[in-house]
């Protein structure tokens, strides 16, 4: 995982996925609003969460499509 803040529950914070994918929190915002992002779950805090099983899916039909 990337950087130890995964919870156990197999959620990513957003500064995970980031680090993950190696990309900015600006591209990342890009790409939902563009609704081109993995699926993510939004907290009552307002903080994003994306579930692991969704970026693997996620990151399956990115392959597929290039």
């Amino acid at each position: 995982m990337a950087t130890g803040t995964t919870t156990q529950r197999g959620m990513l914070t957003l500064a995970d996925l980031c680090t993950e994918l190696q990309i900015s929190r600006s591209t990342f915002y890009d790409w939902r609003a563009k609704d081109r992002a993995p699926r993510c779950l939004k907290l009552p805090n307002g903080d994003l969460r994306i579930r692991r099983t969704d970026l693997d899916r996620w990151l399956t039909t990115m392959e597929e499509a290039a």
